[in-house]
């Protein structure tokens, strides 16, 4: 990747999916030839402090744009409004972009304004279904239009890349960062009250979040939960439920009344991969946890809706 041969010019790193962000942050830190600049969005700042701390990253910038009920507008404009300031300040010779959020892509285009080169780390993903998922799909690609720079996690997250005319020059096969934050947070004797709970059980750990699930779509979901639990009883179920109001709201209608099924907060990074590791089953409507977990062979459901919404390339093994 070209620099600038001025030494002090300084990389910025945009910290969206902040767990799998931090073993690339701590390997540029750890290089004299880079100056990093690590910027978070200040979004579900509990969880995020959790990992900052687990990882010993700290940020340089904090834009702090969560508010309650925030909508796709709302994080967009303020990114836009809050971002340039900082790129202005210490005029980074790229900056690297996680993911497929609206996080990424509003500083994607916030740089493109700008003329400041863009790396986008995990590239290449796609459905081609700009509404599945949603908005990721979107995010996904147009950050890709803007990208100076690819960092694919798969051959095949390459091969989309090139079919779309990328520069192969500037497509680079990395892996997936997931599965190196992996490796150094699951330890062989973790213990855990609720997993010294699910003991001599088949646990089913669940994660329910996603836009397009809210609502129906979410309540059928859970009453298949129940129905499993219902005919296996030799099953129990963890749920480290999300911040969101409206799926805490579904949760306690449709989940709650059965002991052998627990709803819990939400496990810090440490925590949550080792539940992944003893797990007998993971369902999930998430693009990450299903990159995470076939690592340690532990079987991975999508919940995702509609079946295109999984992530079409597939995970580093």
């Amino acid at each position: 990747m070209e620099r600038n041969e001025q030494e002090d010019t300084p990389g910025i790193w945009y910290q969206t999916r902040s767990h799998q962000n931090v073993p690339l942050v701590n390997e540029l830190k750890s290089r004299p030839e880079f100056t990093t600049v690590v910027c978070t969005t200040g979004q579900h700042k509990s969880m995020l402090e959790q990992v900052m701390r687990a990882f010993r990253v700290q940020a340089d910038y904090d834009l702090s744009i969560m508010k309650q009920g925030q909508t796709l507008f709302d994080v967009t404009q303020a990114i836009l409004e809050k971002l340039p300031p900082v790129l202005e300040r210490e005029k980074p010779d790229v900056v690297l972009v996680h993911g497929d959020t609206s996080t990424t892509f509003s500083t994607a285009l916030a740089c493109f304004y700008l003329r400041i080169p863009v790396g986008h780390v995990e590239a290449g993903l796609r459905t081609y279904d700009l509404y599945s998922p949603y908005p990721e799909e979107f995010n996904r690609q147009a950050v890709g239009i803007v990208a100076r720079y690819h960092f694919a996690p798969t051959e095949n997250a390459r091969q989309n890349l090139l079919r779309e005319g990328k520069d192969p020059s500037h497509i680079f096969v990395t892996g997936n960062t997931a599965i190196d934050a992996l490796r150094t947070t699951v330890t062989e004797h973790y213990t855990q009250e609720n997993l010294e709970w699910a003991a001599g059980s088949r646990l089913i750990l669940l994660t329910a979040h996603r836009r397009e699930n809210l609502g129906q779509p979410m309540h059928e979901m859970f009453r298949a939960i129940r129905r499993i639990m219902d005919e296996y009883a030799d099953v129990k179920l963890i749920y480290p439920i999300h911040m969101n109001p409206q799926v805490r709201r579904i949760a306690s209608e449709e989940l709650t009344g059965c002991d052998r099924i627990r709803l819990i907060e939400p496990l810090d990074v440490l925590d949550f991969h080792n539940f992944m590791a003893a797990s007998y089953l993971i369902l999930t409507d998430s693009g990450g946890i299903q990159e995470e977990a076939p690592p340690w062979a532990s079987p991975s459901w999508s919940c995702a809706t509609p079946p295109s919404a999984r992530r079409a390339s597939p995970p580093v093994r």
